[in-house]
C-alpha cells in the first residue's frame, strides 16, 4: 500500500491515518508508564509491530502515543512519501545548481535553497495548543504521563519534547530534541549535549547573565517532529526545512509567557526560563546506546506556563539497544541527506549508518576509487564534516559493494584488508553520550580501507579477480530451476 501523498498537519490526523492503514493498535486496558509501557513497546518494535496508543495510562491525564515512527513504512507515511530517497532527490535537484563546493559553501547555499524553495512559517493569533492554559501554581507536570523506561533511570523522562530556544544576541531560532527529566511538578532537567545549538544559546545567555527563555512542544505533527531530529547546521531554520518537506507553511503561535513561537497544532506546550548558573543532577538514563548514561549536572527549566488542547495526546519514544523506534528515523535521515554528503565529498557513491552502530558510531561508505589512498582521503573528509565528525568507525568499500548489505561489507572488511597498511587510527570528538571513550567528548577513531589495493599504494602482488559465475550459466540455471525439483 502506497503512503499518503499529503502532509499531516496534526498528530491526531496522523494517528487516524495510521489506524486506517492498519498501523495503529489501541491498548484499552490500564498500563503503568513506569517500566510497563517500555517493555510493551520494546517487544512490539522487535516484533515489527504497529504504533501504539495507550488510552488509559495509570499516571497522567491523557493517552500516550508511541512507536509512531517504528517502521520504514510509518516513517515514510509521516513524511508523505513512498520512499525516503524521494526527498533526497528533491534536495539534490535543488542543490546542484545552487551550491558551491566546500562545507561552509554547501550549508550557506542550502540555506538559500530553503529560503527560495520553501515557504516560511505562518504566524497565527490563536491556536489549538492554547485551548487550556495553566500558569504559576497551577502548572503540574504530573498531568503528563511521562515514562520511566528502565529500572535504574533517575526518574520520569519526557522523551519527545521539541525544545525551542533562540540565540540571545542574534535571535536565531533553534528547534531540537532533547530528553527532559522531571525534577518536580514545575522543573525539568535540560539534557543539552555539548555539540548542540541550544547549548551554545545557553552559554551566551550565561555569559550575559541572562535567563534563557525555553518553550517545549509535545505532540507536534510528524514532519515538525522529524525536523527537530534532523542534523541541520545552525544556519538552517528547522521550520524552513519542515516547510520544504511539507510543501506548505507550518503554523506557529506566540507563546504566552516567553518570547518564542511554537507549533500551533501541538498537543502540549511548556514555557519557562533557565536561570544562569543553575544546575541540577540529571540521570542516569537508559539511552539509545543501550547503556545508562551517568549522572551529570545540567541546566534546569522552571516551567511558568503549561498550555494544551482540551483532549491532548502525549507523544513519547523509547530509547535503548537497537532495534528501537529511532532506527527508521535514522534511516530516513541517511537517505534524505545523501545528496548533500555526495556534494561535500563527490567521491562518495553511497553510504550507510548501520543501526547497531547507533548513528554516530559507524559509517560504511562506498566510493569510486581513482587514486592511491583515496579511501583515507574520504575518511578524513568525513571526520571534518559537521556531526559526521563524531563517527568512530568508517569502513570504505568499492562502489560495487552495497553499503547496506552488511554481509558483503563484512566480507570486504574482513578479507580485503592488511591491517598493517589499511587501518587508520586517530583521535577526535565523539558523541556526548559515548561511554567507551576513556574521557568524555573525545576518543579514538578507526578507518578501515576495504577497497581493492593499487600498485601505486604499494600492493605489487596483483589484486585477484573475484570468483563469480558466468552470466550465461546463471541465466541457464535460472530458467531450468523448476526442472531440478529443488
Amino acid at each position: 500500500m502506497a503512503a499518503p501523498r499529503f502532509p499531516f498537519t496534526d498528530l491526531r490526523e496522523f494517528l487516524a491515518a495510521l489506524e486506517k492503514a492498519g498501523e495503529l493498535h489501541r491498548v484499552t486496558v490500564p498500563v503503568d508508564p513506569t517500566l510497563e509501557i517500555s517493555e510493551i513497546v520494546t517487544r512490539t518494535v522487535r516484533a515489527k509491530g504497529p504504533a501504539l496508543l495507550f488510552e488509559r495510562p495509570t499516571r497522567g491525564d491523557m493517552p500516550v502515543a508511541i512507536n509512531l515512527f517504528g517502521s520504514d513504512r510509518r516513517m515514510a507515511m509521516a513524511l508523505g512519501v513512498t520512499d525516503f530517497d524521494e526527498i533526497g532527490a528533491r534536495i539534490g535537484e535543488l542543490a546542484k545548481p545552487e551550491l558551491p563546493q566546500g562545507f561552509s559553501g554547501i550549508m550557506d547555499g542550502l540555506g538559500k535553497v530553503m529560503q527560495l524553495k520553501s515557504v516560511p512559517p505562518k504566524k497565527v493569533k490563536s491556536a489549538p495548543c492554547q485551548e487550556v492554559v495553566l500558569k504559576g501554581p497551577d502548572v503540574d507536570l504530573n498531568l503528563l504521563p511521562g515514562l520511566v523506561t528502565w529500572p535504574d533511570d533517575g526518574g520520569i523522562f519526557h522523551n519527545y519534547g521539541l525544545t525551542h530556544t533562540k540565540h540571545p544576541e542574534t535571535g536565531k531560532r533553534n528547534l531540537g530534541l532533547y530528553r527532559l527529566q522531571q525534577h518536580s511538578r514545575n522543573t525539568l532537567g535540560m539534557h543539552w549535549q555539548i555539540h548542540k545549538d541550544s547549548t551554545a544559546h545557553h552559554a551566551v545567555a550565561e555569559r550575559l547573565g541572562q535567563r534563557l527563555p525555553v518553550a517545549i512542544a509535545i505532540g507536534s505533527d510528524p514532519i515538525v517532529s522529524y525536523a527537530a531530529t534532523a542534523p541541520l547546521p545552525s544556519d538552517i531554520d528547522e521550520y524552513l526545512f519542515a516547510g520544504f518537506l511539507r510543501g506548505e507553511r507550518v503554523e506557529l503561535v506566540d507563546c504566552l509567557t516567553v518570547p518564542l513561537q511554537v507549533p500551533a497544532q501541538a498537543q502540549i506546550v511548556l514555557e519557562g526560563y533557565v536561570e544562569p548558573g543553575e544546575r541540577h543532577a540529571e540521570g542516569p538514563f537508559g539511552d539509545h546506546t543501550g547503556f545508562y548514561t551517568p549522572v551529570e549536572q545540567f541546566p534546569v527549566l522552571h516551567v511558568e506556563a503549561m498550555t494544551m488542547r482540551r483532549d491532548p495526546v502525549y507523544h513519547s519514544i523509547i530509547t535503548s539497544k537497537p532495534p528501537q523506534e529511532d532506527g527508521p528515523i535514522g534511516r530516513a535521515t541517511e537517505r534524505i541527506f545523501l545528496p548533500l554528503i555526495k556534494i561535500l565529498v563527490p567521491d562518495i557513491v553511497d553510504y550507510h549508518m548501520p543501526e547497531p552502530g547507533v548513528f554516530h558510531n559507524c559509517l560504511v561508505v562506498a566510493i569510486n576509487k581513482r587514486f592511491p589512498k583515496h579511501a583515507q582521503k574520504v575518511m578524513n573528509a568525513i571526520w571534518g564534516a559537521h556531526l559526521l565528525s563524531l563517527t568512530k568507525l568508517i569502513v570504505v568499500v568499492d562502489d560495487d559493494c552495497d553499503p547496506r548489505d552488511l554481509n558483503e561489507v563484512a566480507f570486504r572488511a574482513f578479507g580485503n584488508v592488511d591491517y598493517a597498511h589499511d587501518l587508520v587510527v586517530t583521535q577526535g570528538p565523539v558523541d556526548h553520550l559515548d561511554h567507551a571513550s576513556y574521557q568524555q567528548f573525545w576518543g579514538g577513531k578507526a578507518g578501515v580501507d576495504a577497497t581493492r589495493k593499487l600498485p601505486s599504494e604499494g600492493y605489487h602482488r596483483g589484486w585477484p579477480a573475484e570468483a563469480v559465475m558466468s552470466p550465461d550459466v546463471v541465466d541457464k540455471v535460472t530458467k531450468r530451476w523448476k526442472e531440478y525439483g529443488l
